[in-house]
């Protein structure tokens, strides 16, 4: 489906990922209504109206998901405002009323989102589907698969867990190893990302679409 865009503050620009739940497709497609409605949330929440309803096909359809926003800046440039989602089966009204608004104005990398930006932002859905636990770190490829890992922070001790969608790597022109440096250090660990904790990392892999 083609990204959804509107004048004004009304949808004024959406995209949409969207696949199966964990191992099997459930009824659901990719639709341009799923972005629709988080945008349609995340304004309703803004401007003090009322939540909207949800007007897509597969009202009780459930899947893993994640919320991703973007702004637009002055060169026409995205650049990401916010992403928050859930690896367990959610049902997809709650799911996406939910991660609407938490990625948006609850992700602690960003301040919240302003009433003012709606005319600059993207959000996409991320539906996904066909997770499989990896022999490696490097037993992915980049552009295919989304990847979740978790490791023990050689220096704290304790455990660290992260995810990056299937996009992020070739958005940002990444290789394997780049993407698993990136995303150790998104997990919060300050140590080095060397060769000794790479075997160490336990590595699930998904898909999506978008």
């Amino acid at each position: 489906a083609s990204p959804a865009r509107g004048k004004g503050r009304a949808f004024p620009a959406a995209t949409m990922a969207a696949v199966a739940a964990a191992a099997a497709a459930p009824a659901v497609a990719a639709q341009r209504e799923h972005c629709e409605y988080c945008f349609a949330t995340l304004e309703a929440a803004l401007l003090g109206a009322e939540a909207p309803a949800a007007r897509f096909a597969g009202l009780d359809a459930r899947a893993p998901l994640f919320v991703t926003w973007k702004k637009r800046d002055g060169r026409g440039e995205l650049a990401l405002r916010g992403c928050i989602g859930n690896f367990s089966d959610l049902q997809l009204v709650e799911g996406l009323r939910e991660y609407a608004l938490c990625s948006a104005l609850s992700d602690n990398r960003f301040d919240p989102v302003s009433a003012d930006e709606l005319p600059l932002l993207e959000v996409s859905v991320s539906l996904l589907v066909d997770f499989q636990p990896a022999t490696d770190a490097f037993d992915w490829t980049v552009g295919e698969h989304g990847i979740r890992i978790s490791f023990l922070d050689p220096v704290t001790r304790t455990t660290r867990s992260g995810t990056f969608l299937p996009e992020v790597a070739p958005e940002q022109g990444w290789d394997k190893r780049a993407t698993l440096d990136a995303l150790v250090r998104k997990t919060g660990c300050r140590g080095p990302v060397t060769d000794d904790l790479l075997p160490s990392i336990k590595l699930v892999r998904d898909r999506s679409s978008k």
